[in-house]
C-alpha cells in the first residue's frame, strides 16, 4: 500500500493537489492512502521549502507547484513497481 502525502497549510493549491493525488490513486487502481500534512515542522522535516509538496512512499516528487494529473499517476505507478 502506498502512502501519499500532500504538504501545505491548507491553501487552495494544497487542496487542488490533494484532489489530484486522490483521483490519480483511484484511477490507477493502486492501493494506498492520501494524507495531509499541515503543520510547519512536518512540512519542513519532509524537505518542502515551498508548498504545495507531494511525496509518495517517503520520496519527495514535487514542491512549489501543482503537477499535472498524468505526472502524479505515473509517479504512483513507478512507486508501485518499486515496491513489487
Amino acid at each position: 500500500m502506498l502512502t501519499i502525502k500532500v504538504f501545505g497549510p491548507g491553501c487552495a493549491n494544497c487542496r487542488k493537489l490533494e484532489e489530484i493525488a486522490t483521483k490519480a490513486l483511484a484511477e490507477t487502481g493502486v492501493p494506498g492512502e492520501v494524507l495531509k500534512v499541515t503543520d510547519t515542522p512536518g512540512i519542513v522535516a519532509a524537505g518542502v521549502l515551498k508548498t504545495p509538496g507531494l511525496s509518495i512512499n517517503g520520496r519527495l516528487v514535487a514542491t512549489g507547484r501543482i503537477p499535472a494529473p498524468e505526472s502524479v499517476a505515473q509517479w504512483i505507478r513507478e512507486a508501485r513497481a518499486a515496491t513489487n
